[in-house]
């Protein structure tokens, strides 16, 4: 896919992958729509790309998870920049551990994680099949096909996003909707930083250890990159991290090995 003319709407974009996607989009030539429920961290979003010398993008404050919010961001960018051909549903939450999340915490990581894109891809899709064209990219994570540590709530969501992703290329992939779906590791995002401060709960602390031990933290920029590269070549999965495709393959190789030498790892951070 050419990304240069485009319309494209990035969620989750007030910093992190979110922010570093919405700049790498507007490199390429197209025009882009940030949304974020930060309205500030936004609009500072927003002016560093503008100070970039990218003129063609707009911010539309809102949650990523709601129905209507989606469909104001999607609006403001047919307004701006005529009909969306990118939806980037990049948002994202770690909260919640393990047993002892709550119902409240479980609720959200699933809101935004899984149902969020399965509400913007309901307002999208039929428009792109009757254009025989549409680009959805989802950010699942390596959590999303192997497993997190220290978060069930992600790890769960993350599954979700995964599975709800390959549903849609299969169901729309030959009628015109390409479908990526991002799985990276460590990523020097404020959500990973979150998780490796003194002030973390134990779930958190030990989702960052894994993450960290595990490979290279990425720069925002490096993920983008690899994003746009497989919009360009219109391949699936984004792995980032390329040790990534041999986890999986371990793991599906052989599920019992692959379970013991992560309950290895899970005791070797939890210090027993």
């Amino acid at each position: 896919m050419d990304i240069s003319g485009t319309s494209a709407v990035v969620t989750g974009a007030a910093g992190g992958i979110g922010a570093a996607l919405a700049q790498r989009l507007l490199e390429g030539g197209a025009a882009v729509t940030i949304t974020d429920l930060d309205a500030s961290r936004l609009e500072a979003s927003a002016q560093r790309l503008r100070d970039l010398g990218h003129e063609r993008v707009i911010a539309v404050a809102g949650d990523a998870s709601s129905e209507d919010d989606i469909a104001a961001s999607i609006a403001a960018a047919e307004e701006a920049h005529g009909p969306v051909d990118i939806y980037a549903a990049n948002a994202g939450v770690g909260d919640g551990s393990g047993l002892s999340a709550t119902e409240a915490q479980w609720d959200l990581a699933l809101d935004v994680n899984v149902r969020a894109h399965v509400r913007a891809a309901r307002q999208l899709v039929p428009g792109w099949v009757e254009r025989g064209q549409g680009c959805f990219v989802s950010t699942a994570s390596a959590a999303g096909l192997l497993t997190q540590l220290g978060s069930a709530t992600y790890s769960v969501s993350k599954h979700g996003a995964v599975a709800f992703a390959e549903w849609l290329a299969i169901t729309y992939g030959d009628q015109g909707v390409h479908v990526s779906c991002l799985c990276p590791m460590g990523v020097d995002t404020e959500m990973l930083r979150t998780g490796m401060s003194p002030d973390a709960g134990d779930g958190g602390a030990l989702a960052a250890a894994a993450v960290t031990g595990a490979g290279d933290v990425l720069d925002p920029l490096v993920v983008a990159d690899a994003v746009v590269a497989a919009l360009a070549d219109e391949t699936f999965f984004v792995l980032p991290h390329a040790e990534v495709a041999e986890y999986q393959r371990r793991k599906v190789d052989d599920h019992d090995r692959w379970i013991r030498g992560m309950q290895r790892y899970n005791r070797t951070l939890e210090g027993r």
